[in-house]
């Protein structure tokens, strides 16, 4: 069980985009006995979960969207440091990005902290991310699945697109695709043969282990 105190100053830290305070929270709860798995789920991600509702109404603007994005990414690889590494490559290989045109990456960073945290090597290409690199990136890890996020209904047809040169390339039976984002639903997700739809970051986990069963 996390200390409260460790959980308000862990969420306090990521709204307000102090990333060498997060980072310093992070190595203290680890050094003092805090499971990283927890520390993560309890204390840091209900912060970056405040941060992107505090965005949508328009408390935060991008710039410090973008900063507390970067501290909680900054805190994933502490958190991702202390993690068993027996289990790295035990679960599967994933690229993950957000798509060419989109620069939200709230709810990619959350999903790659969590799938890092389940066991399952994450390459994460960051946001404004073209089809080719991602592909690129996909063959040169060998990774099983790809996994995009688009946070615009403008950006959604990179995640089609992602599909169709998957296809072009001989590649869409070797890799399996997953795909989120705010406006993209289960229906999007079949209509463009993508394998699976995560509505957040558990979901993802979830779906992700379905698909490499």
């Amino acid at each position: 069980m996390i200390e409260s105190k460790i959980i308000e100053e862990a969420k306090e830290a990521i709204v307000k985009q102090n990333k060498d305070k997060a980072v310093e929270i992070a190595k203290q709860g680890i050094s003092g006995g805090a499971d990283p798995v927890e520390l993560m789920n309890d204390a840091f991600i209900p912060g970056i979960n405040y941060v992107g509702d505090m965005f949508g109404r328009g408390q935060m603007f991008l710039p410090e969207l973008v900063k507390a994005a970067d501290a909680m990414k900054a805190v994933t690889d502490v958190i991702n440091e202390a993690l068993p590494k027996e289990d790295a490559q035990t679960k599967g290989t994933l690229v993950i990005a957000t798509v060419k045109g989109d620069v939200h990456d709230i709810g990619k960073c959350i999903v790659v902290s969590l799938l890092n945290a389940n066991g399952f090597t994450v390459h994460d290409l960051g946001r404004d991310v073209d089809t080719e690199a991602i592909i690129n990136e996909a063959v040169k890890v060998k990774a099983d699945v790809i996994g995009t996020s688009a946070l615009l209904t403008t950006t959604m047809s990179r995640q089609k697109e992602i599909e169709e040169e998957l296809k072009k390339a001989g590649l869409r039976d070797q890799i399996k695709t997953i795909v989120g984002g705010a406006p993209v639903t289960t229906r999007w997700a079949n209509r463009i043969g993508a394998d699976a739809y995560a509505e957040d970051a558990q979901d993802a986990v979830m779906k992700v282990n379905e698909l490499l069963k």
